[in-house]
């Protein structure tokens, strides 16, 4: 495609216009979306095509929204991107405390208070697509203690009819309370219009910790819990049908058959409707003893090649077993140090640790990939540099 053409998402924008109120527009156009019954306005930049980097095989980090919102910060990215094999960032559009990280316009997050002031994505963005670098929009679903504590008939609850809680005392969506996805997906809308090339949902997914056992879903019309996740990620697709899609998966999900872990996330079932799928596939995770295609480990975290090779090879068996499985495999890989694990069952993960991870995908047969680390501290000398012009 021409530089000067449109992107599909954006021509979208460029016709739908809002019926009142809005006067003329010489730079954003508006972009109208149903929220709640009421009409949201949200502004949105008409962005050329970039075609190069779409279409690149992503080597990335994940970066949260006070990272890209410091400007020294951001041109450092942005010079590692242009020096080395990063060519993409996932960055939190809305994160796992329920916050979108700009000034929203959509106004079902406006009265929430369900925004920060981060980042200002008509800056961050074209400075990255200035550099060829991708932009990926990291949206959290369900894990949302602001929008489940405002509205609580979306929320999960306890057997006393209260808010339920995890083990770090955060109330979570009900991924049952199917209005709680619209308002998700004009989330996802507004970042599409300013210029993310992707979307990214993370927690996806039912909770794993915290006493289960107590959550209460209200009436489930006997759906099973990866069947509603399906269906969220076939919605999401309807909602969203021209712009990139991934979700991020627990990375035992590539060995457990069906559900085991009861979150919700069936390998099977739950790549028909996205682009990408992102098992996070840290060793760290893997319980103690864990069996992965086959073989035993006693401490995973120890062996980062093997974990991360063997979890990626079963995934791959197991996707060429099923009809109708459409994602590409983009696994995040670990770039941090579990020192909560105790002594002797974690090691210090630095670059070579890394770099063994990253063999582990090419040797697997994949060819992208993410690094995550919370605090975005990572180990930069792992990446391989470009070659001098």
């Amino acid at each position: 495609m021409n530089a000067s053409r449109w992107t599909v998402h954006t021509l979208l924008a460029a016709v739908v216009f809002c019926a009142a109120g809005c006067g003329d527009l010489p730079g954003p156009l508006v972009l109208a979306t149903r929220q709640s019954g009421a009409l949201c306005a949200m502004a949105a930049r008409v962005y050329p095509s970039r075609a190069p980097v779409g279409d690149a095989k992503v080597h990335g980090l994940y970066l949260t929204g006070w990272t890209v919102g410091g400007s020294d910060r951001l041109r450092h990215y942005i010079e590692l991107a242009k020096t080395t094999e990063i060519n993409a960032y996932a960055i939190d559009v809305k994160d796992s405390d329920g916050y979108v990280g700009y000034a929203s316009d959509v106004s079902a997050v406006r009265e929430a208070g369900a925004w920060l002031r981060k980042y200002n994505p008509d800056k961050v963005i074209p400075a990255l697509h200035a550099n060829g670098i991708r932009a990926i929009g990291r949206v959290v679903c369900f894990k949302d203690p602001v929008l489940s504590s405002k509205q609580p008939e979306w929320a999960i609850h306890d057997t006393q009819g209260k808010l339920w809680k995890d083990r770090d005392h955060k109330t979570w969506l009900n991924p049952y309370a199917r209005d709680s996805w619209k308002y998700l997906m004009a989330v996802a809308r507004e970042a599409v219009a300013k210029g993310f090339d992707e979307i990214q949902f993370d927690y996806v997914r039912f909770p794993s910790d915290g006493p289960k056992k107590a959550m209460q879903f209200g009436d489930t019309r006997g759906q099973s819990k990866y069947d509603l996740v399906g269906e969220f990620l076939a919605y999401a697709r309807r909602e969203l049908p021209d712009v990139v899609l991934s979700a991020d998966v627990f990375g035992i999900i590539c060995e457990s058959r069906e559900d085991t872990e009861d979150i919700g996330q069936y390998l099977e079932r739950i790549g028909g409707d996205m682009d990408y799928l992102s098992p996070m596939v840290y060793p760290s995770h893997y319980a103690l003893g864990q069996v992965i295609n086959g073989g035993r480990y006693a401490v995973p975290d120890l062996e980062p090649y093997k974990v991360v090779y063997n979890s990626l090879v079963k995934a791959k068996r197991r996707i060429a077993a099923t009809p109708k499985f459409h994602a590409n495999i983009r696994p995040y890989l670990q770039d941090f140090t579990a020192s909560w694990l105790g002594k002797g069952r974690y090691r210090a993960y630095d670059a070579d640790e890394v770099r063994q991870q990253i063999k582990a995908v090419y040797d697997a047969g994949y060819d992208q990939w993410l690094l995550w680390n919370a605090r975005n501290q990572y180990s930069e000398t792992a990446l391989e540099r470009k070659a001098e012009p």
